[in-house]
């Protein structure tokens, strides 16, 4: 599984998505990674207190700002408030937060055992048959909440026929985003969330150590994102997922389809994560297999001084934006292209992270949320030459009272190319 495809997929179908990482490295090269062995003995899951603990702030926001309930379809949130991990179909399943009272859950009859199996947050499960509407038992949850008018919270990726037909059976409340709820609690990581962090993290790690000491001439981009997976299970990561690029394909950011093989001096930049009880890591190292060229060196020094800059803007208290605005004043002062113009930085420095790989808030022009003590971010301010080649490093971040902190330091030098695990902060 690459990256696009997991950002796609995540949290709408967690459960299927380890077979499909599993699938692509069920072929690939194994020799070695037996000496492999899970290091996630220690990690705890997320307790039933602290997700009891997570409703209680949800319900504090919505009434801080007048919103009734709110509605979640499967995804991250949901598994997030109650445990509750399920995918999408046209048959609703669905969590309803009241700001006052129990939770509940709607689902299809049929479906309500297997639902049973993951919640661990209430009991308050409303079943419907296949010629019923979910609409109205999501209706009459509300009403027996004693909910009759109001602002029902709705997120930005609840499908349209859902919100078609909520407002159908439910028009006595006016439908709003739901983000001022979930990511006001979500976007800050708690010390559990960020211990299961840290741990894929260094899970993440421990596999490029692998894969780098088995790069030869001659591999492929399969065969080399194929060991990384199989890497990261053997260590205990899940839903794990890896890109490989080599060559002038490495000058795409999400590379190309084109097949490339590694040959001498080639350029192999990867992109990779996984997940501990559902948080990810995202680490990104770019390597040279015999001797790189002085350019390579050169642009490789520099995306790992953007880090340095991008580390050194991200203060307490500042707009998130500010982040990628020194990196890209940082970068035309080394001669590289204004605003996202090529050879140089064609996306974003950073992106939120947390349970999901790509979460709000981003480092990115005009975002002005400001930065704040638990929030997550990758720190990839990478550079690309078209034609050519190019870098990205990248290890995630968190804010801590005093500023950001590592979960990964990153790599000290092309000669010494994977960095190493931070110590926790938290």
């Amino acid at each position: 599984m690459n990256k696009r495809d997991f950002l796609k997929f995540t949290g709408l179908s967690a459960a299927l998505a380890p077979l499909s990482g599993m699938s692509a490295a069920a072929a690939m090269p194994t020799s070695n990674v037996a000496t492999l062995t899970p290091i996630t003995s220690d990690a705890v899951p997320i307790s039933v207190d602290e997700r009891k603990a997570r409703i209680k702030k949800a319900q504090a926001l919505m009434a801080e700002r007048g919103i009734s309930a709110i509605l979640i379809e499967p995804g991250a949130a949901m598994d997030y408030f109650c445990g509750l991990q399920w995918w999408r179909s046209e048959r609703l399943t669905a969590l309803v937060i009241p700001q006052k009272g129990d939770v509940a859950v709607v689902t299809p009859f049929f479906e309500k055992p297997s639902v049973l199996e993951s919640l661990q947050v209430g009991d308050d499960v409303h079943v419907w048959q296949e010629h019923e509407s979910p609409f109205k038992l999501v209706n009459d949850i509300l009403k027996s909440r004693g909910i009759t008018s109001g602002k029902l919270g709705i997120e930005h990726s609840v499908r349209y026929f859902v919100v078609s037909d909520l407002q159908s059976e439910a028009g006595h409340m006016e439908l709003v985003p739901a983000e001022p709820i979930t990511l006001g609690c979500r976007m800050y990581k708690s010390a559990n969330e960020l211990a299961l962090m840290h741990k894929a993290n260094e899970i993440t790690l421990k596999a490029y150590e692998f894969v780098y000491s088995q790069l030869k001439i001659g591999m492929s981009q399969t065969e080399v994102k194929g060991l990384m997976n199989n890497a990261q299970q053997q260590l205990g990561g899940s839903r794990t997922w890896a890109m490989a690029l080599f060559n002038d394909a490495s000058a795409y950011p999400h590379g190309t389809k084109a097949q490339q093989t590694i040959r001498e001096g080639s350029v192999v930049l990867m992109d990779s994560g996984c997940a501990v009880h559902g948080y990810q890591s995202d680490i990104s190292r770019t390597f040279v297999v015999g001797t790189p060229s002085q350019k390579v060196v050169d642009v490789w020094n520099t995306a790992r001084e953007g880090q340095n800059v991008a580390f050194a803007a991200a203060k307490l208290g500042v707009p998130a934006g500010s982040v990628d605005d020194a990196v890209r004043a940082y970068y035309n002062t080394q001669g590289y292209g204004k605003d996202y113009a090529l050879p140089g930085l064609s996306h974003r420095t950073g992106h939120g992270i947390g349970m999901e790989g790509h979460e709000s808030v981003n480092f990115v022009r005009g975002e002005s949320t400001v930065l704040k003590k638990g929030m997550c971010f990758s720190n990839e301010p990478g550079i690309y030459i078209p034609g050519e080649f190019g870098v990205r490093l990248e290890d995630c971040i968190y804010m801590t009272d005093s500023g950001p902190a590592y979960f990964t330091e990153p790599a000290e030098s092309l000669a010494k190319p994977l960095g190493k695990l931070a110590v926790k902060r938290f």
